[in-house]
């Protein structure tokens, strides 16, 4: 069996060798286990060929391939989905990160971005036209994926989600059709890329609006865990009136001594006084151990975060998410005891609030289901595996999980759940998961792609 599987690999690269304009690799050549890297290191899938893609033909040529030899599909961009769904076992890894480019129409305020480029990458060309995209909280994240599962992020309130900036797109489908997707053209497949994910086919670029970039303030403001309480209550109380203009995502994690602390970032787009003057609010929420807001880019915003997420690959990872119609005292609680007890600094959980602009579109104007004002919970924990085997960090991060459900909406965020949370998936759908399933079945009947968001079933 294995010295099939080998053959039909080896025949299948070969013929990819000669029409490929980019590498590629089998297990033990120069570049696989380039190929082969992801954020989480306890992602150990081995696939059977990593095709490099530098062009849409290239795409096209690899599905193809694939679907000819009888190889199971996957495709790395940004690489950071937890589960690491960019690799499949003795499958064809279609790998995008050599087609990076972003090109800005600072006119029409409008970027075309290539399949593999990060939100970094998009960052830095729109604000050289001082322009923003809606990313999110790391530069290190593809750009495809941030934005074809939702993509909260700081700008949510004045911009929506990086969904709701989706223009168009191209795509290689599963029967290795090149197509463009937009308001006319493709409408069924555009919809669905807001919020489905890659389950259909290889976006190769992206058309994604951009916005005015005002008096940015950007930084971080840390308080002590004494102050636990009063600061996430204070903070719940004020991110109910919170301006549009402001994003305000909170970290409870470890500081630089072990210890817990509460982190929150601020990113402010809008007149520069006002925006001073709301700050300042945040920094009532208690007393400040560091305080470090002020005028920057959103790239300078996104290399703060940069470093915390390339030291992180070197741990093994589990991530729980639910959705929360507002951080009440209850949910609180249970955040306070979870990091009271975490079982290492490397257990940590972010809230992202989802307010203003992106609960004003209508919950069926694209796949991305819940529009209601709400709080993201991300419960994220991680081990050094040659210490321990992450057992006790996945009960942490379950036990945290089945602590806020009380407190929770159905569902959760879809490009944080896992390959086997169809349940929680389907919530987080609501009224949108029939459509997504039944374009599903239309697209890849064969359901050829499987990517970061694991579809409901139907």
């Amino acid at each position: 069996m294995l010295d099939a599987m080998n053959r039909i690999s080896a025949t299948c690269a070969d013929e990819l060798r000669v029409v490929l304009s980019g590498r590629v690799a089998l297990p033990g050549d120069q570049f696989y286990d380039e190929g082969c890297r992801v954020w989480n290191g306890a992602v150990r899938r081995r696939p059977a060929i990593v095709a490099f893609c530098n062009q849409p033909e290239d795409v096209q040529a690899a599905v193809c391939a694939a679907r000819r030899h009888g190889l199971p599909l996957s495709v790395r961009g940004g690489g950071h989905d937890w589960a690491g769904r960019a690799l499949r076992d003795n499958g064809l890894v279609i790998d995008l990160t050599g087609m990076r480019e972003v090109a800005v129409d600072p006119h029409a305020r409008m970027a075309i971005v290539a399949g593999g480029a990060l939100a970094n990458d998009v960052a830095v060309a729109a604000g050289a036209h001082n322009l923003l995209a809606a990313l999110g909280n790391c530069g290190m994240v593809g750009m495809a994926g941030l934005t074809l599962g939702g993509g909260y992020g700081p700008l949510n309130g004045s911009c929506g989600l990086a969904a709701d900036n989706l223009l168009g797109a191209d795509i290689v489908l599963a029967d290795g059709r090149r197509v463009t997707t937009g308001p006319d053209a493709e409408r069924d497949l555009f919809w669905a890329l807001r919020g489905g994910g890659g389950n259909f086919g290889v976006v190769t670029s992206l058309r994604v609006r951009l916005h005015e970039a005002r008096d940015l303030l950007t930084g971080t403001i840390t308080y002590g865990w004494n102050e636990a309480d009063a600061v996430l209550r204070r903070y719940a109380a004020f991110a109910a009136t919170a301006p549009d203009e402001l994003g305000l995502p909170v970290a409870v994690m470890s500081g630089l001594d072990g210890e817990p602390i509460i982190m929150v970032a601020a990113l402010w787009n809008g007149e520069r006084c006002r925006g001073e003057r709301v700050i300042d609010n945040a920094l009532a929420f208690g007393t400040p151990q560091s305080a470090h807001v002020g005028p920057a880019t959103y790239a300078d915003m996104l290399a703060q975060f940069d470093a915390w997420v390339a030291a992180a690959g070197r741990c093994h990872w589990e991530i729980r998410t639910r959705s929360l119609p507002a951080l009440t005292v209850g949910a609180a609680d249970a955040v306070i005891a979870a990091m009271t007890s975490r079982a290492s600094p490397n257990c940590s959980v972010f809230c992202h609030h989802l307010h203003g602009a992106a609960t004003r579109i209508a919950p069926d104007c694209g796949a991305f289901g819940l529009r209601r004002e709400h709080f993201m919970v991300e419960i994220v924990a991680g081990w050094q595996p040659e210490r321990d085997d992450g057992a006790a960090h996945r009960r942490w991060a379950h036990d945290l999980w089945q602590s806020l459900a009380p407190f929770a909406l159905p569902g959760g965020y879809a490009n944080l759940l896992g390959p086997d949370d169809r349940e929680q998936a389907r919530a987080a759908y609501g009224g949108n998961a029939a459509r997504l399933s039944m374009l599903k079945r239309r697209f890849d009947p064969d359901r050829v792609f499987a990517s970061a968001i694991p579809l409901p079933e139907g």
